[in-house]
């Protein structure tokens, strides 16, 4: 069977009287630190003025906005840069593991793990700093892929 000849349904989210179905969304927005002053109150919250691709406008408060939305800058709405992948990175552990093996698990900035390994042949040659740079190495490129494709699902939806 030829993959370009093949159609694939969209899952249908479950339907029941009692459960509304869940959806993932990703979108590029504009935004700005603004303060949401209460009416009749002397209390403002801290929050966000977004604007939606459409123009739709709406405000969300900052601890919701930052944990939804990565900063893209005003001038890079088109790329994933360097310093995203590096700041997206929360946590390194390192591990050495028998003579001759290296283990990092990099935690991410979402909760996700990312693990790889090096080893070499004979353990008089073993480097824990060359074995942490080739692993930092295949993390980096994993996470410059995993954004790249969070990008592209915001700038080009899901369907």
């Amino acid at each position: 069977m030829n993959a370009e000849n093949t159609t694939v349904a969209p899952p249908s989210p479950v339907m029941d009287s009692n459960i509304m179905p869940y959806f993932i969304g990703t979108k590029v927005v504009q935004a700005e630190p603004q303060l949401n002053l209460q009416a009749g109150d002397n209390v403002s919250t801290a929050g966000y003025r977004v604007v939606y691709p459409d123009g739709y406008e709406s405000w969300s408060p900052k601890d919701v906005f930052e944990k939804a939305y990565m900063p893209l800058g005003p001038d890079n709405r088109n790329q994933i840069t360097e310093l995203m992948v590096n700041d997206f990175m929360v946590k390194r552990d390192v591990t050495k593991m028998g003579e001759k093996t290296t283990v990092v698990m990099v935690t991410l900035a979402n909760g996700f793990v990312i693990v790889e390994g090096s080893s070499c042949v004979d353990p008089a040659n073993y480097s824990e700093e060359l074995g942490v740079n080739i692993c930092m190495g295949r993390i980096k490129d994993k996470i410059w892929e995993m954004l790249g494709f969070l990008l592209q699902t915001a700038k080009g939806g899901v369907n």
